[in-house]
């Protein structure tokens, strides 16, 4: 089996996978055209249309991230090869903490006390049980779900949601239109870890931002399109008074880099952090694909991506 990787330190997830596949030949996308064009799979994030286009006899392609958005909008992708994701690979912990300190941010007030702060200002705010705190998760796929359970293990109320029924103990689980409009209404935070899908984009838009109580916090670990950013900053209101939507912490934008004259760069109610919540942990990951590598090379069922869901 021939694998060629495209990513960032190509090199070392080269020498890795070797290691793992001592029966495989393991180029880089940085290898000569006629190297490239002999593969028999791809281990890629975010390839060129002309890279998906080079293989004669691609078998499938293993896609190093979560998110597939970028690949299955990529108009080099072939139509009749099967895709695996990562799933999880260990980044449903690191997007777990990334979670649980957004929601203590606002919980624990600590968004107005960096105001007061400025202000010069001492006044101290009453806390709010954790019970009484719902934190609302959408998407309740493989990250999504440990998420969830990780907040409901520090003691909050959490409501998840998913397009179709689920059920996870200790999560009060919704799903579908009604499901979603039933959830809205009841969080203090809302965390995004849907994927991009057409149903999806802008799924938070002036419709559901406005569902939400009033002084409810949004917190988005996942895609950026997920957000009509319009709505968001119209929800946020100009910062020098709390809007409808007390604050927000994003980490995934449209287009990354954010843009410096973006907005949100310099919205007092804004927290920017630059695509880091789930950074993927190497080692798993690599097992993950050395695996689906060898299942593709002996016939075995692979859990794949399913094209028309975006997933």
């Amino acid at each position: 089996m021939k694998v060629m990787v495209h990513i960032d330190d190509a090199d070392q997830w080269r020498h890795a996978l070797a290691e793992r596949l001592p029966e495989a030949e393991i180029i880089t996308s940085g290898a000569p055209v006629a190297e490239r064009r002999d593969v028999d799979y791809l281990a890629v994030w975010k390839p060129s249309e002309a890279m998906l286009r080079e293989p004669t006899r691609l078998k499938g392609i293993v896609n190093l991230g979560a998110g597939v958005d970028a690949l299955l909008s990529n108009p080099g992708l072939p139509a009749d090869v099967p895709i695996v994701k990562l799933r999880d690979a260990g980044m449903a912990e690191l997007i777990g903490d990334y979670v649980r300190y957004g929601v203590l941010h606002f919980q624990r007030d600590f968004d107005r006390y960096a105001r007061q702060q400025a202000r010069g200002e001492w006044h101290e705010h009453a806390v709010v049980d954790k019970a009484d705190w719902a934190v609302g998760v959408l998407g309740l796929g493989a990250i999504g779900a440990k998420v969830a359970r990780m907040v409901a293990d520090d003691g909050f109320t959490v409501h998840g949601w998913s397009r179709s029924p689920k059920s996870l103990e200790g999560i009060t689980c919704h799903h579908g239109d009604d499901g979603l409009a039933d959830l809205l209404g009841r969080v203090s935070t809302l965390v995004l870890l849907l994927p991009d899908t057409p149903a999806t984009r802008h799924i938070i838009n002036a419709e559901t931002l406005s569902a939400l109580p009033p002084g409810a916090s949004l917190i988005n670990p996942g895609r950026g399109t997920l957000i009509d950013e319009a709505a968001l900053l119209d929800a946020l209101g100009d910062g020098a008074t709390e809007g409808r939507l007390r604050g927000t912490i994003l980490d995934a934008f449209p287009r990354e880099p954010l843009p410096a004259d973006s907005p949100l760069w310099t919205h007092p109610r804004v927290w920017v952090t630059p695509h880091m919540a789930g950074p993927t942990p190497l080692k798993a990951a690599l097992d993950q694909v050395a695996d689906a590598l060898r299942a593709f090379e002996a016939g075995k069922a692979l859990d794949t991506v399913d094209r028309d869901a975006g997933y």
